[in-house]
């Protein structure tokens, strides 16, 4: 018997990929929000922790661990083509071969960077969410949500800053810069809350699913252990 995917599931992992991807792309941008100095990846990146935590809670750790995979894979790929495209010898009647190289090419630190903070925030993300479900009994979904954003999202900052910026800024420009984007990100999870409790409670209702990750294997690369 041939297995079927959820049409839900299956957008969920479209839109975590795509969000990821998009993220990466527009992060180069630095924004102004009422004094407050942010890129703008910050916009869209929580929507990956806010599907994260939805996958994780309604179908479970190992389907959010191969969504993960995906998602870098995917982003990989992105970046492969976009390093080629840039390398490409431009037609003359392309005027905006700085333009373009500047927003699709990353630095190799920052791109090795992100690649590596994103494994180690989401995989971190859907432990914490996992464990917290077994622990309180599948009660109270907005406390796991806040806590795992705050371990994920702390842990893909401190990592994600660390690699790309040590040696450039100050020590303590640098810890500020981790503090203050583990905080916005988890503002809006906090104020995306009800939205997300909205939809956890309808999909669960809807694909008759609530899964508890009982004896299964966190390890993140057993990426066939699926069911």
């Amino acid at each position: 018997m041939r297995k079927q995917v959820s049409v839900a599931f299956m957008m969920c992992g479209l839109l975590f990929t795509v969000s990821l991807i998009i993220a990466n792309i527009v992060t180069q941008k630095l924004i102004n929000i009422h004094g407050f100095e942010i890129t703008a990846g910050l916009l869209i990146f929580p929507i990956t922790y806010i599907i994260n935590d939805l996958i994780a809670e309604v179908w479970g750790y190992r389907k959010m661990r191969l969504i993960i995979w995906t998602g870098f894979l995917m982003n990989f790929f992105a970046v492969l083509v976009f390093k080629i495209s840039v390398w490409a010898p431009a037609s003359p009647h392309f005027q905006h071969q700085q333009a373009f190289a500047t927003v699709l090419q990353g630095t190799e630190r920052i791109v090795v960077a992100s690649f590596i903070a994103f494994l180690f925030g989401s995989f971190l993300n859907a432990f914490v969410m996992s464990k917290m479900k077994i622990l309180q009994h599948g009660r109270n979904f907005s406390a796991r949500a806040v806590a795992s954003t705050i371990v994920g999202e702390g842990a893909d900052s401190l990592v994600f800053f660390t690699i790309a910026f040590s040696g450039i800024l100050h020590r303590y420009e640098l810890v500020m810069l981790i503090l203050t984007q583990t905080a916005l990100k988890t503002g809006y999870e906090v104020l995306a809350l009800p939205l997300t409790n909205y939809v956890v409670k309808w999909v669960k209702k809807h694909e008759q699913t609530n899964v508890f990750d009982n004896d299964i294997s966190y390890n993140p690369f057993k990426i066939k252990d699926i069911e």
